[in-house]
């Protein structure tokens, strides 16, 4: 049996454990990428690590996502980042220079490396057939430091596309519309490879659109074929040398399989609170917007701009909508600059934000209270436009851009206009947004740190015995933006665990920093998928820090679990779901046996309030057992050392 994509990557940079699906294994990590928004944090683990020089080919630490300075706080994160970097090695990308996963697939990923961000977005870069992995900022540190990251092997989902996509259909609606189908937790402990004839009508920056959101489907990462369109691709980003053929075998094995056929796909929406609430443009109302945001690392490339600028070219915004656009890089910005792009999105009524990630993570242009707006953006959960009541929609860009002339969410057909547009063959970087590493003897031995940088919480070795109250009960898709808000006015305290820990939860309810410190921390029960979306590992530092022993739930996303772990929490599941309706917040729970539980797996917790038991599971490798003994993957990690 033949190999797929992301087994020959697995393979060729294996450092140890079993190749046999759902085992763990350490691969060897060639690059690794940082953003401000978690790279305090990361940078502080980094320090922690009593290292003097990364192991990795190349780290990049990104300013894009807490680039609004309205105090101290963001600039003195950038200080101790750029400091970081000059200390271990890491280049660093300057505020303006764009999105982190935009700016690493014009310049740095590569066919055949791994890489793993501090980001759920970083499989973006499996759009050149990088095998790229989101992971929470200790996991990233670790990698730097030690050149190695841990993983379960996935299951392999391959994708097979026919056809082409219809002239008003972008990649976006494709990945809607594969959202629709399998749902946002459908690829939980897969990689997502794609495959067939229809590969070959996607350009790269399609491909990187898809991958980008397969982080929505809960899947490990995503990963397309490096073929014609790749080396193209990297020709005009003036890496041509970077390219190195890569296909699955043609009797590669997959664990799941579907067929979809592209000339089918028509543009589409997702309707709020989540990126799998699928619909057809078509079988809208005429939904009135009143606020339309193109860019993030999903939409902004050059390709998806030009489009939006053929749409908007000779015509007004709607008097009642507000239109922003964000390109996603400064090359971008520059390229369409030059060409006249951005001068037709202007005369349109367009506000230009700044190469960054923006709106898309709640970094300003919140919309108004109720206000309909539609993103082409990412993700759509409650709240995280910075407005509560908002109802966030997220389309293509062509959708957007025909929304915003006409006032409403429309197919984007409704309106005539033409693709008429030159990639340029050469997109000449600019250069000044990036420090490269200084010479070692040349490097600081001290990082700045400013007064919001608070130290990270320190994580407990498990305890024999839990006894607390649940001080908070959820229902199904907790996402990490209800676990730890995300919005301009909370973003520049990530590095300040002790400030964000008040506005926990506070999507949903008011009082569980109170809550917590009344009761000497407490147990979480929630429901299915809990802690989907951003990879921020604040969502397990908040709980640490506010006393959280322990999480039961229905079923956990995979970053957010690797992160509690991390954190020295223990994530259990329910081995009977039902039994999930039996216990209330504030009851009196106890899980005792917990190190004979490790071994055995099976865990009881006893709800003293209602008396009665609930049989639980942790399923953990040796590796997870002994960071949850040791109290955190900090401790464990600074003596480990593999392939050397």
């Amino acid at each position: 049996m033949g190999n797929s994509i992301s087994m020959k990557i697995i393979k060729e940079h294996l450092l140890s454990g079993d190749l046999t699906e759902g085992n763990e294994v350490a691969i060897k990590i060639d690059q690794t990428l940082t953003q401000d928004s978690t790279g305090t944090m990361a940078y502080l683990q980094l320090e922690a690590m009593d290292i003097d020089q990364v192991k990795t080919e190349k780290s990049l630490a990104y300013i894009d996502h807490n680039i609004l300075q309205t105090g101290f706080e963001n600039p003195d994160d950038h200080l101790f980042i750029k400091t970081a970097c000059e200390k271990y090695g890491i280049t660093f990308s300057k505020a303006g220079n764009g999105i982190c996963h935009q700016v690493h697939l014009e310049q740095f990923a590569k066919p055949g490396k791994t890489l793993i961000g501090s980001d759920s977005h970083t499989p973006t870069a499996g759009a050149l057939s990088s095998l790229a992995i989101g992971a929470g900022g200790l996991d990233v540190a670790v990698a730097m430091a030690k050149g190695f990251y841990f993983v379960k092997l996935p299951k392999i989902f391959n994708i097979k596309l026919i056809n082409s996509l219809p002239k008003t259909s972008n990649a976006k609606d494709l990945i809607l519309t594969i959202l629709g189908k399998l749902t946002v937790k459908g690829a939980t402990g897969y990689i997502m490879e794609y495959s067939g004839e229809g590969v070959k009508s996607l350009s790269v920056t399609d491909r990187a659109t898809i991958c980008n959101m397969g982080a929505e489907l809960g899947a490990t990462t995503s990963i397309f074929p490096s073929d014609e369109n790749t080396l193209e691709y990297l020709k005009s980003q003036n890496r041509e040398d970077d390219y190195m053929e890569i296909f699955a075998d043609e009797d590669a094995s997959y664990d799941e399989y579907i067929e979809i056929d592209l000339s089918k796909i028509v543009p589409s929406v997702a309707k709020p609170h989540f990126p799998d609430q699928f619909e057809k443009v078509k079988d809208l109302d005429k939904i009135k917007v009143d606020q339309v945001a193109i860019g993030s690392c999903t939409n902004s490339s050059f390709q998806d701009l030009m489009k939006v600028a053929s749409i908007l070219d000779g015509r007004s915004v709607h008097p009642d909508v507000s239109l922003v656009i964000s390109p996603g890089s400064a090359t971008i910005l520059e390229k369409i600059s030059e060409n006249g792009a951005l001068a037709k999105m202007i005369k349109a009524g367009a506000r230009i934000l700044e190469a960054g990630c923006g709106p898309c993570i709640g970094m300003g242009q919140a919309p108004k209270s109720n206000g309909v707006s539609l993103r082409s953006f990412n993700r759509n959960f409650k709240g995280r436009s910075g407005t509560l009541d908002a109802k966030i929609y997220l389309a293509s860009p062509e959708t957007c851009a025909v929304s915003a002339i006409l006032g409403y969410i429309a197919d984007p057909s409704e309106l005539e206009y033409e693709f008429e547009f030159e990639n340029p063959k050469n997109f000449n970087h600019p250069k000044s947004f990036f420090i490269e590493p200084l010479k070692k003897e040349d490097r600081p031995k001290e990082t700045i740190k400013g007064p919001n940088i608070k130290p990270y919480p320190i994580a407990r070795a498990l305890l024999e015995k839990i006894e607390q109250k649940v001080v908070f009960k959820g229902k199904d898709g907790i996402t990490t933006d209800d676990i730890c808000p995300s919005n301009a006015k909370l973003l520049p305290y990530r590095s300040n665990i002790p400030y964000l820990s008040e506005f926990s939860f506070k999507t949903i309810i008011d009082d569980f920093s109170q809550r917590c410190k009344e009761n000497d921390g407490g147990i979480i029960v929630a429901g299915e998928n809990y802690g989907q979306g951003s990879s921020r590992e604040h969502a397990a530092l908040i709980p640490l820090y506010l006393g959280i022993k322990a999480v039961v739930a229905k079923s956990f996303a995979r970053i957010h679990r690797s992160n509690l772990i991390n954190s020295g929490i223990i994530p259990l599941v329910f081995e009977d779901k039902n039994d999930y309706e039996e216990i209330d917040e504030f009851d009196q729970i106890e899980i005792a046996n917990t190190f004979d539980s490790l071994n055995s797996k099976n865990f009881t917790l006893i709800d003293k309030t209602k008396n009665i038991s609930i049989k639980l599971i942790g399923d953990f490798s040796k590796r997870e057992k002994e960071i949850l003994l040791e109290g955190g993957y900090l401790n464990y990690a600074k003596n480990l050392n593999l392939g050397d």
